[in-house]
């Protein structure tokens, strides 16, 4: 099931969701939306077990 980064980006950015995992399948397509999205500096990815990744927002004081 293909999820839609960009909107996931922004629900992030603005405080609507805390996190979401991207699965190793997906990540490709993630990265592509991601690099070209204009506040990746705000977002910050875990990786966890089997190559999945939790992405949340930075703590910015």
């Amino acid at each position: 099931m293909s999820q839609d980064f960009h909107q996931k980006l922004e629900e992030l950015r603005l405080k609507k969701i805390d996190s979401f995992t991207v699965n190793p399948d997906d990540f490709m397509e993630f990265q592509r939306v991601f690099h070209d999205y204009e506040y990746r500096t705000q977002i910050e990815g875990d990786a966890g077990r089997k190559g999945i990744i939790s992405y949340h927002r930075i703590n910015q004081h």
